[in-house]
């Protein structure tokens, strides 16, 4: 059985981040034959197509953890009705220099939770245009807008009980979409 290894992105860098969270969560209701990896873009620096030629180990660093990896799942905030900065930024960075993008390709999934009672649905919106233009072919449903609540997470950090059914089918969908374009 071949191990499909899953980068992870998460765009909040909060220490207790309920999106940190639900990427924990998620990745312990998945088959044995995927592993999922977080992948640190709290140290890239902002970019800047000067820095193409000599990019900074800390950008080599995420553009081989992305290319290491079978597909990327995106856990975004949503900070003023887009993507956080930090998030767009890691982007930015592992796409350049032009025409050496580590995203092309890459089967992803977007999901995000927040407090607000729409989630993180305009977050998902503007990043799901961002990965169409990095030609990342991107889960489409079902899309996963999560009010956090009480009972989201248990004391162990896994989903609760009200929401594992709904993410174990997301889960088996985004694995499934992952093999088909492995």
């Amino acid at each position: 059985m071949s191990q499909h290894k899953i980068a992870v992105i998460v765009g909040s860098l909060r220490q207790d981040s309920f999106n940190r969270k639900l990427a924990t969560g998620i990745a312990r209701m998945a088959p044995p034959d995927f592993s999922f990896n977080p992948v640190r873009i709290d140290d890239l620096p902002l970019y800047n197509q000067d820095d193409d030629a000599n990019q900074a180990a800390s950008v080599k660093r995420l553009k081989a953890e992305i290319a290491g990896s079978a597909g990327v799942l995106f856990v975004t905030a949503e900070y003023n009705r887009s993507i956080p900065g930090v998030l767009k930024n890691a982007i930015d960075n592992a796409s350049r220099p032009y025409g050496q993008s580590a995203w092309a390709g890459k089967p992803a999934a977007v999901l995000g939770v927040s407090i607000g009672a729409i989630g993180t649905a305009l977050a998902q919106q503007h990043l799901r245009n961002v990965l169409a233009y990095l030609d990342m072919p991107t889960l489409g449903g079902p899309e996963v807008f999560i009010q956090a609540k009480d009972g989201l997470f248990d004391d162990a950090g896994n989903i609760g009980p009200g929401s594992q059914a709904f993410l174990q089918g997301w889960m088996d969908k985004f694995t499934g979409w992952v093999k088909l374009h492995a």
